[in-house]
């Protein structure tokens, strides 16, 4: 039998709206005897660095390893940290200045972190439930500063921040309506101070005011993940489906794909408009390429 010619085995494609990305897996080098065990978000930083967030059992295994291994955009292994503070890593946001914050979700804390790995501030009472946090999933920083952590798996809130790590405020309870939650399990502010969360149990992203006043909800979404919005104002959501969603500021969608085998579980991206996505089953990071066509 004649082999097929190799560009019809060796590239898969998709497309969201007017982008198309070539698809790329695994992604990221690592030294010998390095793996990724289970990485649950990834992040990028203003170089373009991108950060993978990896999870462990605390109590099952004790022997603690750095939760962010973060790579060069090309790919290569630069560092690790974090394995002094963290139990339980889930969710990455990073800001214009390249300040990590990662929630410690089943210590109940939010982590944040310099380029360097050096611990700069903590929010909430470590291993201390309810005080005010209970599994925190993620966190986004507003663009003037604010600090919104969505308290995910046991909380069905969410906390607003001041810069300095103040509480001014929260919001939320368990249910199905307008401003309640069944796992909010993500969140990002948007530049006009709207305020999207990924509910995902409830199938939705759920859209609010600054103070947590609901406004509106956009669905068609199985399991939302994680959102991402990048510089156009384009905001990316996965979901369970497995799914990549792109929609605009106002809830339209603008396309979608299908970018991994199974669940595509955070995303983010870069200054050149590539896409990452982090795996959990199978582990690994998938990098969606833009091309210019």
């Amino acid at each position: 039998m004649t082999a097929p010619p190799p560009h019809l085995t060796d590239r898969l494609f998709v497309r969201l709206g007017e982008r198309r990305y070539r698809v790329e897996r695994p992604w990221g080098e690592l030294p010998d005897g390095m793996t990724l065990g289970q990485v649950s978000h990834v992040g990028v930083g203003s170089r373009d660095n991108v950060y993978a967030v990896r999870r462990r059992d605390a109590v099952a295994d004790p022997e603690p390893f750095d939760p962010v291994v973060v790579f060069s955009p090309e790919g290569r292994f630069l560092r690790s940290f974090g394995g002094e503070w963290m139990a339980d890593a889930h969710g990455i946001f990073i800001t214009p200045d390249d300040v990590a914050f990662i929630p410690d979700r089943d210590a109940h804390q939010v982590c944040a972190f310099d380029a360097g790995g050096r611990l700069l501030l903590t929010l909430g009472e470590r291993h201390r439930p309810l005080e005010p946090f209970n599994h925190p999933s993620d966190v986004a920083v507003a663009p003037n500063g604010d600090i919104y952590v969505s308290d995910g798996y046991g909380g069905s809130r969410i906390h607003r921040f001041s810069p300095e790590g103040e509480p001014l405020g929260s919001w939320g309870r368990p249910g199905g309506g307008p401003g309640e939650f069944r796992l909010p399990h993500a969140v990002w502010a948007l530049p006009d101070g709207r305020v999207l969360v990924a509910d995902r149990e409830n199938c939705r992203v759920q859209v609010f005011d600054p103070e947590g006043r609901y406004l509106e909800e956009w669905d068609d979404l199985y399991n939302p993940a994680d959102i991402y919005v990048d510089a156009q104002g384009i905001v990316h959501v996965t979901d369970e489906t497995p799914r990549l969603t792109a929609f605009t500021e106002r809830g339209e969608m603008l396309g979608r794909c299908r970018p991994s085998l199974n669940t595509p579980h955070g995303v983010y991206g870069d200054s050149k408009g590539n896409l990452f996505i982090a795996e959990v089953r199978p582990s690994r990071i998938t990098r969606l390429a833009l091309q210019v066509d």
